[in-house]
């Protein structure tokens, strides 16, 4: 895995559309947090049917989104794991075509739904999850008066502390530290707006 790229950036439309399908999205995040799964792992995660989950890992595949891992076991099942350790996609790279710009539209809106679902499933369930886990939930708004090189830099260090907690926790899971770790979800949106 010394070759993989820390994120991929996707910059053609084609590899955005695959990705902005609601069950691929759900799936690659899925694989994401597994590191590798079977279509028979993930069909039971999505409660989807096998044959459809690995059609949509087949067309991640095909973008370079995700690629076969090693295969375990008996070697039946075809395995998968993410081809990069996650994916950027930006406004730059879909400004020169009226197409490109409603295709990265739409891409943003059902990424930013999906996690709007997470909130919500997060916020309904709250009441079982530990005082520990409902302590250290986070739910912040900051208004600031900013620059666009100081949005980019404050980016850009979110970006790095992001990076070193998520290096930190995978570490630990190699290290067959788990007691305690559950996944985490970390949005963070910053944009300009107008009153």
């Amino acid at each position: 895995m010394a070759d993989r790229e820390r994120d991929r950036r996707i910059t053609d439309v084609g590899t955005l559309k695959a990705l902005a399908h609601p069950l691929r999205a759900q799936l690659y995040r899925l694989l994401i947090l597994a590191r590798t799964a079977t279509a028979s792992q993930l069909a039971e995660q999505v409660d989807e049917a096998v044959s459809l989950v690995s059609y949509h890992l087949r067309k991640l595949a095909a973008h370079g989104l995700i690629e076969e891992a090693e295969p375990r076991g008996d070697g039946r099942e075809r395995w998968w794991r993410p081809a990069s350790d996650g994916v950027s996609v930006r406004d730059e790279d879909f400004r020169d075509a009226p197409e490109k710009a409603a295709a990265h539209i739409a891409a943003s809106r059902l990424f930013f739904e999906q996690r709007v679902d997470m909130v919500r499933r997060h916020l309904d369930e709250r009441a079982q999850w530990s005082d520990a886990w409902t302590r250290a939930s986070d739910f912040s708004e900051w208004l600031l008066h900013l620059t666009p090189d100081e949005l980019l830099d404050l980016a850009k260090e979110m970006n790095a502390l992001v990076r070193r907690y998520e290096e930190r926790g995978r570490a630990a899971m190699a290290a067959g530290d788990t007691e305690g770790r559950e996944n985490v979800a970390v949005h963070t949106y910053g944009f300009p707006f107008r009153l």
